[in-house]
């Protein structure tokens, strides 16, 4: 049987760099994964006054497809040293009620992703920080630092050229064997 991987993206843009790596990985899963995304734009931001009777929808989707999967992936960009509001608020809303939360300990990498030429590892190191009090163990190595993306993409601009698909590939090869040890 799949595992269930859930990815999600800490850019908004339909058109995003994290998105179109997202893509990328959904493409080139090994065939013991079913990757896809879940979507975490329409969620409001978190706000504990918004639990019990008042959940958003989007909450109570996202959720439920989170309950569903065996491992997370993260892909995020950097902003201001950082990941993104979007990544962010994703977490929090994954991760509440404290300690009942649907990420709470499912396996997890993290991806990071810029045009620019500093490799997002500060989004990167954010993000990994926000997974701890999670319990979630995250990939150690590779570490995947994708910078100067726009460079990186074949002249249909939509599929990574092979060199970056490899490093994929072997990040997802490692995610397998990381998930194996908390099944």
């Amino acid at each position: 049987m799949k595992k269930k991987i859930a990815i999600i993206i800490g850019s908004l843009r339909q058109a995003s760099n994290c998105r179109k790596v997202a893509n990328e990985l959904i493409r080139l899963a090994p065939e013991e994964f079913s990757l896809h995304l879940i979507e975490s734009g329409d969620l409001p931001l978190y706000n504990e006054d918004l639990e019990g009777e008042n959940i958003p929808e989007s909450w109570k989707r996202f959720r439920s497809e989170l309950s569903e999967v065996e491992g997370v992936i993260f892909v995020t960009p950097e902003y201001n040293r950082g990941t993104s509001a979007a990544m962010a608020n994703a977490i929090e809303v994954g991760s509440r009620p404290p300690k009942m939360g649907v990420l709470n300990g499912k396996p997890a990498g993290v991806i990071a992703v810029t045009p620019g030429a500093m490799g997002a590892a500060g989004g990167a190191r954010e993000v990994r920080s926000r997974l701890v009090p999670l319990n979630m163990p995250t990939l150690q190595q590779p570490e995947v630092y994708i910078s100067k993306v726009k460079e990186l993409y074949l002249d249909d601009g939509s599929t990574l050229k092979e060199e970056t698909q490899e490093l994929l590939k072997k990040f997802l090869g490692k995610f397998a064997e990381h998930i194996q040890l908390y099944q």
